[in-house]
């Protein structure tokens, strides 16, 4: 196991440990459930997601697939998605019937075919993140139909891993940005 996935992994169990006793101390059964299948289910989701793209950017740079471009800054991109204000400006006549050819030209040049489609939303319909959300939906429905649910704790529940993880991220990319070049 990758040392960033210990360290993701020993913060979520520390957390649910800590969360686990304090609905026990605090609280009521009730909100013991809905912590604890809010948190776990999104626990999951969170790490589903993490392995599906780690393994998607790892296939892709494998196939030597990197798509990159360096042609645009960052920001220029944000700010001028469509790069309306380059310098390089075309200012060529011409008639509204030629523009709009041209157009859909551009369009059907740029379109993306099923299968390109399929491989680029692989991450996205991974059978781990399915099942993530399967058993996230599963455990609203278990609480809700037993008369379990606690809207507020199980909110709260649901939003931890995923503070939890941006958490650990920005904790190790300063680690790393901290560190001397050797």
């Amino acid at each position: 196991m990758h040392s960033m996935n210990r360290k993701i992994f020993a913060v979520l169990l520390s957390v649910d440990i800590l969360l686990l006793l304090i609905s026990i101390i605090f609280f009521d059964i009730k909100v013991l459930y809905n912590t604890q299948i809010g948190y776990i289910t999104a626990s999951l989701v969170m790490i589903a997601s993490i392995v599906s793209y780690r393994r998607m950017v790892n296939a892709r740079v494998k196939h030597n697939m990197v798509t990159m471009d360096d042609t645009q800054d960052v920001i220029d991109k944000l700010e001028d998605p469509y790069d309306l204000y380059s310098e390089e400006v075309e200012v060529e006549e011409k008639s509204l019937a030629q523009t709009i050819k041209a157009e859909k030209k551009k369009l059907k040049e740029n379109r993306r075919s099923v299968y390109q489609t399929m491989k680029d939303t692989k991450a996205a319909l991974s059978f781990y993140r399915l099942g993530a959300y399967v058993l996230l939906i599963l455990g609203f429905l278990y609480l809700n139909r037993h008369g379990l649910l606690h809207i507020p704790s199980y909110i709260i529940s649901l939003g931890i891993p995923s503070v939890i993880l941006v958490w650990v991220l920005l904790k190790e990319k300063e680690n790393i940005s901290q560190d001397p070049i050797e």
